[in-house]
């Protein structure tokens, strides 16, 4: 007969009853010494941590990546020097939108976040499903967020707000172009690909600089759904994705993604047509084609989805050897708010636990103190640098390149490129889709816009569609007023 662990309080002392609360008599009112019922009641209060405000509804699972060819030529980063060296890492999907408690199936960018667990420390990827986003500068973040939240009024997300937002931002026609067509609604995490959207900097052994694009794609292929099986399936299991994930995993079928990279020297950016370094654009493969790199597979679910998925922290600021930031500014802007974002959550120390603690490697900082220190806080060692006694000392060694600088400060919209547009390349992605998908894109968007009371807000999100390309905003406009009556 095999023998069970005792109960215990938070303190590990055995529990008498965990059934019956203790009183003053079998009637009488509870008593104040019932530390069980206290320190369950307690607790149960305060399991739950503040949620993302974006990306806050997420699943995800552990697995490794494999390099495949030789790209050390472009960089020096360990993890990436030859092929056949594996990586441990885990990876996060997410929709940006939604509460914790929203659906999966939903028209949304979904999040697509990597964290790689080299031996040189953690390195984050950041990034999502689209190759583009809606805005290019951060300041304009936390607007466009509120007017995709639920109304402080109404309390449900009006469409209204949406549009409005849109109408005032034309940078947002390339996203809302890729979010309104058929990949706006995955059919399962599986089944999508994955960018890290912003530009990256690379920088090889001999302090050769390169600006890098991601793109993890799918090797499953790319499925999608329709509105109507969306809402159909939303309303019959809102965790679609979530049980879809865990479920391939647990049955064996480890999902994988190749990744490639596009790369520019970085003395082209200057002069390239269009600045490189606006996320609401994209660089076209017949100008820098994807270059292949390795093979990401995730084949662990998470033991415990709190503690290695709610409590998973990723900032685009973790970077390693050889890997650094570009002057992207939203990236710029990210840099400092994803982290900012897990010290407000989940405290200082977060890096401390499992799941976003490095594994091939130590942390050696004199980080100190702070609520939930969880480790032996640096035990005697001195907590400052320099210092004499043996401490951790720095490397002298840059992680990236430099990059060079000129001009007055001041609130600038853009560098000047020959063909820098907001319309052009939404209209490029209209082009080249099939008649059923143009008819299921111009008739997502006028569902959605159909719904705005307001004619100036209309007339000016459909002139941003025409100025992408007439006859998109010609269908838009159509489809609209065919809806309105």
């Amino acid at each position: 007969m095999t023998t069970r662990p005792i109960l215990t309080t938070e303190s590990g002392a055995p529990v008498a009853d965990n059934q019956n609360s203790q009183s003053a008599g079998p009637g009488g009112p509870l008593l104040i010494q019932d530390q069980q019922l206290l320190e369950k009641l307690a607790r149960f209060n305060r399991e739950r941590i503040p949620e993302r405000v974006v990306h806050a509804r997420g699943s995800g699972a552990f697995g490794h990546f494999e390099v495949t060819e030789e790209v050390s030529r472009f960089t020096r980063a360990a993890f990436l020097a030859e092929p056949g060296r594996r990586t441990e890492v885990f990876v996060r999907f997410s929709t940006v939108a939604g509460g914790l408690g929203s659906g999966d199936a939903v028209r949304d960018p979904r999040g697509f976040a990597v964290k790689f667990y080299t031996e040189e420390g953690n390195y984050d990827l950041v990034g999502n499903n689209t190759p583009v986003f809606f805005l290019r500068d951060p300041l304009k973040f936390p607007d466009f967020i509120h007017s995709q939240k639920r109304d402080p009024f109404t309390g449900v997300q009006e469409p209204e707000n949406v549009w409005d937002f849109f109408s005032h931002s034309p940078e947002a026609t390339h996203q809302f172009t890729w979010l309104f067509g058929d990949r706006g609604i995955p059919a399962s995490y599986r089944h999508m690909h994955g960018f890290g959207s912003h530009t990256y900097q690379w920088v090889n052994a001999e302090g050769e600089a390169f600006w890098v694009k991601y793109h993890f794609k799918s090797d499953q292929g790319i499925r999608t759904l329709t509105a109507e099986q969306a809402a159909e399936l939303h309303g019959r299991d809102p965790d679609s994705h979530q049980r879809d994930l865990h479920s391939a995993i647990e049955r064996g079928l480890f999902p994988s993604w190749t990744l490639y990279v596009q790369i520019m020297p970085v003395a082209e950016a200057a002069t390239y047509r269009f600045n490189p370094f606006d996320l609401t654009k994209v660089w076209p493969h017949a100008d820098h084609p994807l270059v292949k790199v390795g093979r990401l597979t995730l084949d662990r679910n998470p033991d415990n989805v709190f503690a290695e998925v709610e409590q998973a922290a990723f900032s685009p600021n973790n970077f390693v050897p050889g890997i650094g930031p570009s002057p992207d500014k939203m990236l710029q802007g990210r840099l400092f708010a994803y982290g900012d974002a897990h010290r407000y959550r989940l405290g200082v120390n977060h890096t401390q636990l499992p799941v976003n603690a490095p594994r091939a490697t130590q942390a050696a900082n004199y980080g100190r103190d702070g609520a939930m220190r969880a480790d032996g806080n640096g035990r005697r060692a001195r907590n400052y640098e320099p210092n004499s006694f043996g401490g951790p000392v720095e490397t002298g060694v840059p992680l990236a390149a430099g990059v060079e600088l000129s001009g007055v400060t001041g609130s600038y919209r853009n560098p000047v490129h020959a063909e820098d547009d907001d319309f052009v390349q939404a209209g490029a992605l209209y082009r080249v889709m099939s008649e059923a998908e143009r008819e299921r894109l111009t008739a997502n968007i006028a569902a959605s816009l159909a719904q705005v009371p307001d004619d100036a807000i209309v007339a000016r999100a459909v002139a941003h569609f025409t100025a992408a390309d007439h006859d998109y905003g010609f269908r838009v406009e159509t489809a609209v007023k065919a809806l309105r009556g």
